[in-house]
Formats: C-alpha cells, structure tokens, sequence
C-alpha cells in the first residue's frame, strides 16, 4: 500500500510528494525544495524511514516543481521523468526564475519522458499516467485506482484550477479536460495538488466555481 508525505516547499508554497510502500522504494513527486533547510528535511525524512529513492516524477516543469531537481539527482543518482512537452520549461528554468526574481540555477534534461497510458512502477505499486494539457503543454496526473488518489500537480485545487497565462496555456484546453479525463474518476478519488491542502473529485464537481456548468 503507497504511503503520502507532503512537504511545501520554496517561495511559491509548492507541495513536493514522497510516495513509498512497504518496500522501501520511493519515488519523489514535484522535487520543489530550493533553501538549505528544505533539502535536509526532505532527506531527514527519506533517512528516517530507511527510504530508497528510485525515480523524480514530475507532474509538470514550472520552475517551482524543479527547483529541487539538482539536489536529488546529486544526492540518490536517480532519474527525471516528465512529459517531453513540458522539456522547454526545464531549459527556460533560470529566465523562468528571473520572472519571479527567485535565483535559481540551470537544471539538466529529463532523463526519461512519460506519455499518456504509460505506468510508473517503484517498490510493489503503480501509478497510472494521465495527460492534462492547459496549465502546461506536458502536465500529467498520476493515478491510483485502487486507493482512489491522483496527484494532479497544478491541475485541479481546491475550489481553483491551475493558470493559464504561463507559456502555452490554455484555458478551454484545461477545463475540458479536467471535466473529461478527471471528472470521470469516481467521487471519492483525494486529489493531491500542486498547492494547498487536498480535495476530493467529487468536492469539485459540485463546488468548483470554474467547472460548474
């Protein structure tokens, strides 16, 4: 069974996941640490669990989800996995970070590229891609059915939905395809997000003010 821990990170408040199961692998979800502090209780938590981390799975590429990236690259030599639409955000990261006057420094390509249908597999669980374009061109949800969980990055909050005024967003493109791709998962699936506390899908079916008909 996956166990979820949240960390909210940086100057943005980006929430970074860990996911682990009875194994011991992990992967680490949205890498968003940036102060010195972060990564140590980040790597304090992954020491104390006796942890193995064995990917760094992006929902998307903003620079506030991989600002993390270089530290758990150096620290547990793991691969990056995202989607490839989203690899120009990972080369624009510094100008990115600029915009926000947030210094940060370059990050490396993705090693690996997740694509819709895809699964991605640690320890003794799964976890389904699924693709959300709108807030960013690569933006994937992670799935799991069987514990009714999706991790939706900067998709769907709590009473919001990600913006679209970032390079290649798109506003119908977003809605229509939480209202598609999400809203038919079953009403007790937990959304973690990108920011803010959770929700629930069937929370936002009835309450979101952006995807009620």
């Amino acid at each position: 069974m996956i166990q979820i821990k949240k960390f909210t990170f940086n100057p943005i408040q980006e929430n970074t996941y860990v996911l682990y199961d009875e194994t011991g692998e992990c992967i680490i979800v949205d890498a968003g640490c940036f102060f010195d502090y972060e990564e140590q209780e980040l790597d304090n938590f992954i020491q104390e669990k006796q942890l193995t981390p064995v990917k760094l799975v992006n929902t998307h590429c903003h620079f506030d989800h991989i600002l993390g990236i270089n530290h758990c690259r150096s620290k547990y030599h793991v691969p990056f996995y995202a989607h490839a639409e989203d690899a120009f955000l990972v080369d624009e990261i510094v100008a990115h970070g600029d915009r926000f006057d947030i210094p940060v420094e370059p990050v490396d390509a993705i090693d690996h590229f997740l694509n819709e249908g895809d699964q991605v597999r640690f320890g003794q669980s799964t976890l389904d891609v699924i693709h959300v374009p709108g807030h960013a061109p690569g933006h994937v949800v992670l799935h799991q059915p069987e514990q009714q969980f999706i991790l939706a990055g900067d998709v769907l909050f709590y009473g919001s939905i990600g913006r679209t005024d970032l390079p290649k967003g798109n506003f119908d493109q977003l809605v229509g395809n939480i209202r598609t791709k999400l809203f038919c998962l079953p009403d007790e699936t937990v959304v973690y997000s990108g920011h803010g506390p959770e929700t629930s899908i069937g929370f936002e079916k009835k309450s979101n003010p952006f995807l009620m008909d």
